[in-house]
């Protein structure tokens, strides 16, 4: 009687690495140390600072954050890019200072003031851009430079046109109602009354995500980071994504600069000074590497919720305002050893 024979089972998969690979996938996340550093600085600050845990302390944390979050997200995309710019905080005052000065001025309907300073501000990311590939200087050296050009400018033609070295008087313009509403109105969210600059910064870091992630546009970003060389042999239009990149890096600057300037109805002229180095360890915390072509927008948002959480935490819990230094500190060094760990183990990099 034949014996009928089966063919041999096929060996089983190795059930350890079916069963890892979702955790070493999760560990290569670039937000991943943000999420963790975020629960932690949230459940110290639950403990030491009453506040936190009130509806109103919620709101209160994501204010501080939102207008952090919204340039985090810019500057995220050009850090992931290989790119930096120094100048990105001085910009929020150069664009709230040119629509109040411009409108002001020449009597004109506030919105024509804010779409001026947009048109500026786009201007002056472009011109970064091309400064970067026309001198092919580092553009820690370019955005500095600009830096001190912006701060000098914002400074002097305040003192000249006001007497002061602050902008006022567009509150009074038409168009003020509606101009407020967009940029500096609050909602209530469960009888809690949320500033609009959340939503904003939410927006953003959606818009930035799904470029990063679902386009062409966010490969050529990763691309341009992490081998320009290479992304120039195989096509990627090098020159088009870095100034598209410090052109997003100014519309951010841009927003925040009409947030600011509606919230007050005037400017001063040393705002956003010194906020860049801000900027940038959020970006460095949220998981972006110093060298770019990792990184990723929710990473920045958290890096800048985790500074929200932080400026006001501090004083909540009462204690000196000091400390705050020592913070940004310890999580920028923190972030950069994390990113510097997760970089080595994506590549295989053992030395």
């Amino acid at each position: 009687m034949a014996t009928l024979t089966t063919a041999a089972p096929a060996p089983p998969a190795d059930e350890r690495l079916a069963s890892t690979s979702p955790l070493r996938k999760a560990l290569t996340r670039p937000e991943l140390g943000a999420a963790v550093g975020a629960i932690a600085v949230l459940a110290f600050f639950l403990v030491f600072a009453p506040s936190f845990r009130t509806g109103a302390g919620v709101a209160n944390v994501l204010d501080a954050a939102s207008l952090l979050g919204i340039m985090a997200v810019g500057v995220a995309l050009l850090m992931i890019g290989g790119e930096f710019d120094l100048s990105a905080g001085v910009q929020t005052a150069t664009s709230a200072l040119f629509a109040t000065l411009v409108a002001y001025q020449l009597t004109l309907n506030a919105w024509a003031g804010v779409g001026l300073a947009l048109v500026l501000s786009l201007l002056i990311g472009a011109l970064n851009g091309v400064l970067l590939l026309r001198t092919r200087l580092p553009s820690f050296i370019v955005t500095l430079g600009t830096f001190f050009v912006l701060q000098g400018l914002n400074l002097a033609v305040t003192k000249l046109v006001t007497g002061t070295v602050l902008a006022t008087g567009v509150s009074g313009l038409d168009g003020w109602g509606s101009v407020r509403a967009v940029f500096a109105s609050s909602l209530s969210l469960g009888g809690v009354s949320v500033r609009i600059s959340v939503l904003w910064w939410l927006l953003l870091v959606v818009v930035a995500t799904v470029v990063l992630t679902r386009t062409r546009a966010g490969n050529w970003i990763f691309a341009v980071g992490g081998a320009r060389s290479a992304a120039r042999q195989v096509g990627v239009p090098v020159a088009r994504v870095k100034i598209g990149l410090f052109m997003a890096v100014s519309l951010c600057g841009w927003l925040v600069g009409m947030i600011t300037m509606a919230r007050s109805g005037s400017v001063q002229a040393n705002l956003g000074i010194g906020l860049e180095f801000e900027y940038i360890i959020a970006a460095v915390i949220g998981g972006c590497l110093l060298t770019g072509g990792y990184g990723s927008a929710v990473g920045a948002a958290l890096g800048a919720l985790i500074f929200g959480m932080t400026k006001q935490g501090i004083p909540a819990a009462q204690w000196d305002n000091d400390w705050y230094k020592l913070f940004l500190g310890v999580m920028l060094l923190g972030a950069t050893v994390l990113n510097d760990l997760v970089r080595r183990r994506v590549s295989g990099d053992r030395e």
